[in-house]
């Protein structure tokens, strides 16, 4: 057994010190069981806060600190269409001076087709009801100027990314086809009039809908989230589901998605299907090397969502459990989330560090030590003026030890968690959070209440923060 001075040692010696400099302080109160000092002050205590433009209470917030409510669900749309259910991922941007925001709804129709489904015209799938909508935003007022379809016809668009050349990668967390199966409580699923499980490009620019061109060089596999390396372009890709492997894609030609790539999956170097899931140490770091998958498009996977990560597997590739919100630093550091990971299933945040084209170095930053501290991270994003970490929590999971609440809880640069926001919404607490994603000045974090089937525009002073 490793001692606790040895521990303490190897933390301190880290290379991933260089992104979060509390490691040692945070190992310290794992060690000693002292949850109270994983805490930090934050913003102060949560009050419940009624929406400023519509008076509606859905969060509870520090003083200081006001929202309004953009979005909602069957709400009428610029372009005619009823606002989409199930609001999930999404990211701002910047176009001709607008600021936009590209959002995914997490539609999945019962997993069934179903005639007409599409949310818009011109649909890559038109039995599928998910896709993406485009909100345009007041900078002055937070207030909604126009919104409209921007993907349509596809099928549980839970997550994606922002690309540094402008455009949402909505990513489809299925692998649904056209073949009808049926599954372990005899629910029939499938049957759909074309393949799911791909990512599929949204300028954030377009007025209408887009094209859909399924990039299937990316992988066909229950997609979560991306995250791209601005200097090379790499894309990074997590998978949601029990058995997860992390993902890169190398593309023929920086930014040219469409004309294909390699897709990659992690291992360790030199153990082969290390498990990340249980028994792994806070701070901790793994030389850690890429492998082909020969075939990202396989067509088992219309019977099989896990036919892309068995591929990685047989080369000996990295387990991980749920992989979900990813984030990509101005360094090319990629911060990504395993919602279940960790030893009560609380939830891990991983560290990728670039060392050279082939290899890279990982590190576990954060993992759970009590459902109260985090509970189930999802979608996560840093503010751009700091190092703060936004993590959404998507909790609901009380069979399995979670909490009923969803919290927005913030992971500090020396490694302590702060609580900023709680969803209060009446009938609906246990609504997960998710979306998160700041304007460009950092002014103002933008995120969903999925159930509630809401977007939120907070804003204040950030710079009030206490460790």
């Amino acid at each position: 057994m490793v001692s606790r001075r040895e521990f303490l040692k190897g933390v301190a010696t880290s290379g991933a010190l260089l992104a979060f400099s509390g490691f040692q302080k945070r190992a310290e109160a794992i060690l000693t069981n002292s949850v109270a000092d994983l805490k930090a002050y934050g913003f102060g205590e949560l009050f419940p806060t009624p929406a400023k433009n519509t008076g509606e209470i859905y969060l509870a917030l520090p003083k200081g600190f006001q929202y309004n409510v953009i979005g909602k669900v069957k709400s009428r749309m610029s372009d005619g269409n009823l606002t989409p259910p199930a609001h999930d991922g999404m990211s701002t941007f910047l176009v001709k001076g607008e600021l936009r925001i590209v959002r995914n709804h997490e539609v999945t129709g019962g997993r069934i087709p179903k005639p007409s489904a599409a949310i818009g015209t011109n649909p890559y799938d038109e039995s599928a009801a998910g896709g993406t909508t485009t909100l345009i935003i007041d900078t002055k007022t937070n207030e909604l100027v126009k919104d409209f379809v921007s993907l349509s016809g596809t099928l549980i668009n839970c997550a994606g990314g922002k690309t540094p050349w402008g455009s949402w990668i909505s990513c489809e967390e299925t692998t649904l086809g056209k073949t009808v199966i049926t599954t372990k409580d005899g629910q029939k699923q499938g049957g759909f009039l074309k393949p799911h499980g791909y990512c599929f490009e949204v300028p954030a620019s377009s007025n209408s809908p887009v094209n859909p061109i399924p990039l299937k060089a990316m992988g066909r596999f229950c997609h979560e989230a991306i995250a791209v390396d601005r200097k090379s372009g790499i894309i990074y890709l997590t998978e949601d589901n029990k058995m997860a492997g992390f993902y890169r894609f190398l593309p023929n030609r920086y930014g040219r998605l469409q004309e294909g790539g390699k897709l990659q999956i992690l291992k360790m170097k030199d153990i082969d299907n290390f498990d990340t899931r249980k028994g792994q140490k806070v701070g901790k770091s793994f030389t850690v090397t890429w492998v082909d998958i020969d075939d990202p498009d396989p067509e088992e996977a219309d019977v099989d969502e896990l036919a892309v990560f068995k591929q990685g597997a047989k080369k000996g590739a990295a387990v991980f459990a749920r992989l979900e919100g990813i984030y990509s630093d101005d360094k090319g550091q990629i911060y990504f989330v395993s919602t279940s990971g960790g030893d009560n299933k609380g939830g891990q945040i991983w560290l990728y560090r670039p060392v050279n084209k082939d290899e890279g170095i990982l590190t576990l930053i954060f993992e759970s030590p009590d459902r109260d501290i985090l509970d189930m991270p999802d979608n996560i994003c840093l503010h751009p003026k700091n190092n703060l970490l936004f993590i959404c929590e998507d909790s609901d999971y009380i069979g399995e030890g979670g909490t009923i609440d969803n919290y927005i809880r913030i992971l500090t640069p020396n490694g302590k968690i702060a609580d900023f926001a709680k969803n209060i919404t009446e009938g609906f607490i246990s609504g997960e959070f998710a979306g998160s994603t700041f304007s460009a000045d950092g002014r103002t974090l933008f995120v969903n209440i999925q159930t509630v089937g809401v977007t939120l525009a907070v804003w204040g002073d950030w710079d009030k923060f206490r460790i």
